[in-house]
């Protein structure tokens, strides 16, 4: 049953963070600092790494936190390119794509540590 729910769960954040990457977001609040941005990026990649690490945990193997590390920063990578062709709003940002690895490496350390099968 969990499993079931934390794919949900994963899958519609993936595709959320896919579409708010693709399209042109007007508010978004500001932390006060210049680098807003990057912040969100790292937090929003290593919630993904989280979420996908966990989802993997019944197969562990010593690669799964490699994987998904690099699943993570390779989407990351994908939409960046893709942010460049396809919105003239938004821009290539090397780093942007750099907390995006950061995060992902985060949510993936942070994943090993707190497995959600075994939190009741």
């Amino acid at each position: 049953m969990v499993k079931n729910i934390l794919l949900i769960v994963s899958v519609s954040y993936t595709l959320a963070l896919i579409i708010a990457s693709l399209i042109t977001l007007n508010g978004v609040p500001s932390l006060g600092y210049s680098f807003d941005d990057k912040i969100y990026h790292l937090v929003a990649y290593a919630g993904l790494a989280f979420l996908w690490a966990n989802y993997c945990q019944p197969y562990k193997t010593k690669w799964t936190p490699i994987m998904v590390f690099f699943g993570a920063a390779f989407l990351g990578f994908i939409l960046e390119l893709l942010q460049y062709l396809v919105n003239p709003n938004r821009s290539y940002d090397t780093f942007d794509l750099i907390a995006n690895s950061f995060g992902a490496i985060i949510g993936t350390l942070i994943a090993k540590h707190i497995n959600v099968y075994k939190l009741k």
